[in-house]
């Protein structure tokens, strides 16, 4: 008996089961994949895109005004978490600054809450509240006499 007579032919159930084995490679990894990005999609930035860019040139004048301003802001946590924010111009504090702050997660999975701040002293402000463990975004939008600037900070 010779080799070629032994093997098995290779038929069309063979090449049939190759493919329904690679599709169901491929339909497991996809579904999987679909599975994990809608659970950890926290939503879009901006509803419309075309509409967000008809702004674009505002926001970059507001950021050019805002540079001009020669602010610094300094922002870190207490021991106990608490957000303490401080702005300098020309490394002097400015004082009797009034402060609105949102404090929302990244990705949208905890509702935002209104950070409120009380002065303790040498132009620092100190929220009231702390900030819970993990990963937030702080937008500080802060006021001295006319001049305003907005802030977008990561605090963790």
């Amino acid at each position: 008996m010779t080799e070629q007579s032994r093997r098995k032919a290779f038929t069309g159930w063979h090449m049939t089961g190759i493919l329904v084995a690679f599709f169901g490679v491929v339909m497991v990894v996809n579904f999987t994949m679909a599975t994990l990005a809608s659970s950890s999609f926290g939503g879009t930035v901006v509803d419309n895109s075309y509409v967000a860019s008809q702004n674009y040139n505002e926001w970059l004048r507001r950021a050019a005004d805002q540079d001009r301003l020669g602010w610094q802001e300094q922002l870190d946590l207490d021991a106990a978490r608490h957000i303490r924010v401080a702005v300098r111009k020309d490394d002097q504090p400015l004082t009797q600054l009034a402060v609105q702050a949102t404090l929302s997660h990244p990705l949208g999975r905890m509702p935002a809450r209104v950070m409120v701040f009380e002065p303790v002293g040498g132009g620092i402000l100190r929220s009231t509240q702390a900030v819970p463990a993990g990963r937030w975004w702080l937008d500080l939008a802060v006021r001295h006499g006319d001049e305003d600037a907005h802030y977008r900070v990561n605090v963790q």
